[in-house]
């Protein structure tokens, strides 16, 4: 069972301060034979409990035809909405109180209550959300500057590196939890852009939208969900890679949305049985399956059946490698795409079109 961390979700939504500004250290901590309490000592001040309120919808619709006189008997006999609470984590990435968590922990929120490790509460804001990475940024006002970490770099990390998550699993504020990186780049299907690391560190509900930090204290990663048969960590978690979450953020303090490049395509795996036909090892590249009416890939000329090659210089061996790379995309960018047609290799040219904003 693949769940979030949020401790409202009815899926484990993994939902995993005042010292100066800059938290983050500045030279790689080695890790000493007593733990990792320096790292845990610069860090967690960063690191906050977020508190939820949404509204509960009521359990029932009526009718569309229904009488009128008839629907406000009804309506008056019938539960209304009831508010709601949820639990998260985020972190803090500036001084004037920017703040990183996951979408889903916010989503729908109507109010939003941070709390810092020293106590200090704030009432945040929701600047935008992407629910495409699962990644929201929030803010809050201090008449001071706040304690923040940096963003690390998650491409260099390797399986096996060891890692630290901090966290409020089930509302237990400031826990800290140590693993490894079990796996990179992993596709657990809960959207078009998965690449999540994957760790043994333990997150549990609450621990969404929290930080995974290196032995540096730089976030290499944000808790985002786990596989869990019970609902607890059997160490199997998922973050969020820094790199993915550091694009989508400055994108949001723009103007609260993301900008990402459209096709137009539907596509699906190649079959085993025509990779050998082609003479590949194994399955490779995207097979488009439809081709959306008045798109660029129809203005372009691709066609159902063509096998997508390569996109604007990126090799597609698989179904993700197509979509992150059109998304990276601006709208009205050129590109070419190289694609196999009935045996024979062909290159279009495609300006890029916007892709609508998915809801929040």
């Amino acid at each position: 069972m693949t769940s979030l961390l949020s401790k409202s979700a009815p899926i484990a939504l993994a939902a995993a301060l005042a010292l100066s500004p800059m938290l983050a250290p500045t030279a790689a901590f080695a890790v000493p034979a007593g733990g990792y309490g320096d790292l845990v000592e610069q860090v967690a001040p960063a690191v906050v409990f977020i508190e939820v309120t949404s509204m509960a919808p009521a359990g029932a619709t009526l009718p569309d035809n229904m009488p009128e006189a008839l629907r406000k008997q009804f309506e008056n006999q019938m539960p209304q909405n009831t508010p709601q609470g949820g639990l998260g984590s985020g972190f803090l990435i500036s001084a004037d109180g920017k703040i990183v968590t996951n979408n889903h922990v916010v989503a729908d929120a109507q109010s939003v209550r941070v709390t810092l490790t020293d106590g200090r509460k704030f009432d945040a804001v929701v600047i935008g959300a992407d629910p495409a990475t699962d990644v929201a940024l929030l803010s809050i006002k201090a008449d001071v500057d706040l304690p923040f970490v940096k963003f690390g770099t998650s491409e260099t990390m390797r399986v096996g590196d060891e890692v630290v998550a901090v966290g409020n699993p089930f509302g237990l504020s400031s826990t800290v939890t140590s693993g490894i990186i079990s796996a990179k780049s992993r596709d657990i299907h809960s959207g078009p852009y998965d690449e999540f690391i994957q760790t043994d560190a333990a997150i549990n509900r609450g621990n969404s939208g929290g930080p995974l930090f290196n032995n540096a204290g730089d976030v290499i990663g944000m808790n985002t969900a786990i596989i869990s048969p019970g609902g607890g960590s059997v160490g199997i978690g998922f973050a969020v890679p820094s790199d993915v979450v550091r694009e989508v953020v400055a994108d949001l303090e723009d103007d609260g949305t993301v900008t990402r490049g459209w096709l137009g395509v539907s596509i699906r795996p190649m079959s085993d049985e025509v990779a050998e036909v082609l003479g590949y090892d194994s399955a490779t590249s995207a097979v488009v399956d439809m081709v959306a009416a008045d798109s660029p890939a129809a203005t372009a000329g691709l066609e159902k059946g063509d096998i997508i090659l390569d996109f604007d210089g990126t090799t597609i061996t698989d179904l993700r490698d197509l979509t992150r790379a059109v998304a990276a995309k601006n709208p009205d960018d050129a590109a070419t795409i190289s694609i196999l047609r009935r045996g024979k290799e062909v290159t279009l040219d495609v300006t890029i079109g916007l892709l609508a904003q998915q809801k929040a």
